[in-house]
């Protein structure tokens, strides 16, 4: 008989825990071996007896979150897959998760039959990705390939842009002229379709190009 995929749930909500579990119970081949309330708790649990191949994680968790687990799993047992399910869906923390590694990424309002075809997916080493996670990653992409296009010199010019530095302090901080700083900003509109300087401070903030 073919040995069950073992679970773990790393989710501070014990009722939540809860119905996931009695879900569980209605899936084929799978098997809970441990919960846990946050991070801290999950890494006193996992030994080489007791380690699971899933872990269901959740992110806004105290003492230990879920950003900071994923990190350590990915540092310390990057052999375990993990299946976020979290009431989150921006950018930020669904693209922090995918770089952390995560293999599937479900809303918890998700249907049943979308949870068991990540666990499904995952448990075959693939990934489970819904339609906003994929758009949050084609726009990171988008995002890298505005930056790519930049030279130095660009960005130097948007990083001082976005300074309360006038045009006038800018040519003398690059040593440029005037109308060259004119080119640069008129370059940046047209490459990152931007139409004004708060458009351009907006954007080196949301890429951290600059220091808040």
């Amino acid at each position: 008989m073919e040995e069950p995929i073992r679970i773990a749930l790393v989710d501070d909500h014990r009722l939540f825990r809860s119905g996931i579990a009695s879900l569980l119970d209605n899936f084929d081949n799978y098997t809970i071996i441990f919960e846990a309330g946050d991070g801290e708790e999950m890494i006193r649990k996992i030994n080489p007896k007791l380690k699971p191949d899933i872990i269901l994680l959740d992110i806004n968790m105290p003492k230990m979150n879920g950003i900071t687990t994923a990190r350590w799993l990915r540092d310390n047992h990057p052999d375990i897959n993990v299946i976020v399910l979290s009431m989150f869906e921006d950018a930020e923390k669904v693209l922090t998760m995918v770089r952390m590694g995560v293999k599937g990424y479900l809303l918890k309002d998700a249907e049943p039959y979308e949870f068991q075809d990540a666990l499904h997916k995952v448990s075959l080493n693939e990934v489970y990705y819904p339609e906003f996670v994929t758009r949050h990653l084609v726009g990171s992409i988008n995002t890298d390939f505005n930056l790519a296009k930049l030279n130095s010199r660009e960005i130097e010019f948007l990083k001082l842009a976005a300074s309360e530095l006038t045009y006038k302090e800018i040519a003398a901080h690059m040593c440029i002229s005037s109308r060259t700083v004119d080119g640069y900003r008129d370059q940046l509109f047209e490459k990152l379709q931007i139409k004004s300087r708060i458009g351009l401070v907006l954007y080196a903030i949301k890429h951290k190009l600059i220091d808040l």
